[in-house]
Parts: C-alpha cells; structure tokens; sequence
C-alpha cells in the first residue's frame, strides 16, 4: 500500500479537489472529515464526470465505500479489484486511514510471480468499439454510456487501427487556460493538467460540436497482447507503459477483447484458489 495518502476534507469543493489531483498527478483520492480525520467516502475523476454540475465535494463522492485492513492477504485486495472493478480501496487501521492500495500496486507483484494463467482467462468485460471515420462526439458518449475509459477503434475491414482513451481525446488541450480557469485550475503548466481536461469537455456540449473524426485522436498501432499472452508479461506491459488496458488479439490477429489492470489482479486470487 502507500502509507499516509493525499487526502481532500469535507466540507470542500469540487474545484479543490480537481487541483489537488492535477498537482499531485492522482486520478482519485480518499475523503475525510476536515474536523478528526474521519474518512467520510472517495472521489474519483470519474465521480466529478458524473456529477458535474455539483460543486460541493461531499455530494459529489462515493460515499459507501469499500476498506480493507493492512493485514489483510493481498489476494483478498485483488479479489476485490477484480469483482467491484475499482481503482483504489482505502486501507483502515483502527477506524484511522493509515493507506491506500490501487491495482498497480499488485501488479509490480504480478510481474514477477509463477502463473500459468493467460490474458484469455481472465478478460471479463465486453470491449467497446467504435469506427475509425465516427465523429469525436461519438466517442464520447460511448465511453458515458458503456462506463469505460478506453475503446478499440476499428477500420473499414473491422481490424484494429487504433486505440483511444479518455486523456487521447485532449492531448491538443493541454493549454487551454480558459478550460483550466473554468475548472478552478490556476496553473495552466501543471504536468497532469491533461488528465482533468476532459472532465470539462465532456461535461459541456463543446465535443459535441467538434466535428473531426476519432482517427484524428486516437493512439493508431497501439501495443496489443495475445490471448496465450501470460499475465506476468502483461503485468509488465502494463507497469512499463502506464496503461491501465490493453487490446488483446487472437491467433489470426483478429481483436479478442480488452484486458483491463483489473482482471490481471485474478492471477493473484487463481494461485491461491
């Protein structure tokens, strides 16, 4: 786990969040109450996404959240990654916050670890695709309604062309100040930035007016694992590339699916079943 994490408090706002995760590069963080240090709930990106429109932080983040002890097994924090499908679970000692563990953490252990289990037993979730010609607006309202962070874009014979995630859309946005300004960013030169802008674009009609197409945005030829690929090697993909999902092809190069960091994490719950 990483001990003592980055916290937001309540009361607090949405925009003290989204600077928080943009100088501190952090996609989500743990809430706790500003007056004992309580932890109240989470907030992720996509938590801000999905309520755009509210401004006060404890409206805004999950608060039925799911904790883990830190003398847990490790196979009992990627048992619950791999079930719930989230991104990070807060770890509690004595009712205090004392950390925080998140599906990287396990992989670094995946990587080097015996397993003879594949990128084919454990994809568990249906991979979104999208036409390379379809407009950018189309992305995004794919990746609203599917949940996802990423789709597998196809060409006109339905072979894999490209891949693109939430942050490809606005690589070309980095700088925009006004955008920043809106979302009560003050530096418009953090590193990070990028990772934020799309909360406000996709939050707003502005995408839906963008008229290029997604081959304009996405990431063409992007790495690919296959489906004999074994999970110690796409652990390491994973961790040496910071993607948090791959596309996986079959024995004719045919797209399989995707594997998300959240399915390698079953290596660790087969060994031991």
């Amino acid at each position: 786990m990483t001990p003592a994490p980055i916290v937001a408090q309540v009361p607090g706002s949405r925009n003290e969040v989204i600077n928080m995760m943009v100088r501190n590069k952090l996609t989500g963080l743990p809430v706790v109450r500003a007056s004992d240090g309580k932890l109240m709930g989470i907030v992720s990106r996509r938590d801000i996404f999905k309520k755009f429109d509210e401004t006060q932080l404890s409206l805004i983040m999950k608060k039925n959240i799911i904790t883990i002890s830190p003398y847990a097994p490790l196979p009992e924090a990627a048992r619950i990654f791999a079930e719930k499908r989230i991104h990070r679970i807060p770890v509690v000692d004595e009712n205090k916050l004392v950390g925080i563990i998140t599906p990287t953490d396990i992989l670094k252990e995946i990587r080097t670890m015996k397993t003879a289990m594949t990128a084919e037993d454990v994809i568990n979730t249906t991979c979104v695709t999208a036409y390379e010609e379809d407009p950018i607006s189309y992305a995004v309202a794919a990746m609203r309604v599917s949940d996802v962070a990423a789709l597998c874009i196809l060409d006109a014979k339905g072979d894999l062309s490209g891949i693109l995630t939430d942050r490809d859309m606005f690589n070309d946005q980095v700088s925009d100040e006004e955008a920043a300004a809106k979302l009560g960013v003050s530096d418009t030169k953090l590193i990070g930035l990028r990772n934020v802008l799309p909360l406000f674009y996709t939050a707003t009609s502005d995408y839906f007016n963008n008229t290029k197409a997604i081959k304009d945005y996405m990431v063409p030829k992007p790495l690919t694992v296959f489906r004999k690929t074994t999970l110690n090697e796409v652990a390491r993909l994973m961790i040496t590339n910071d993607f948090g999902q791959i596309p996986v092809r079959g024995t004719k190069d045919e797209l399989c699916g995707m594997i998300y960091d959240v399915d390698v994490l079953r290596a660790v719950t087969g060994v031991l079943e």
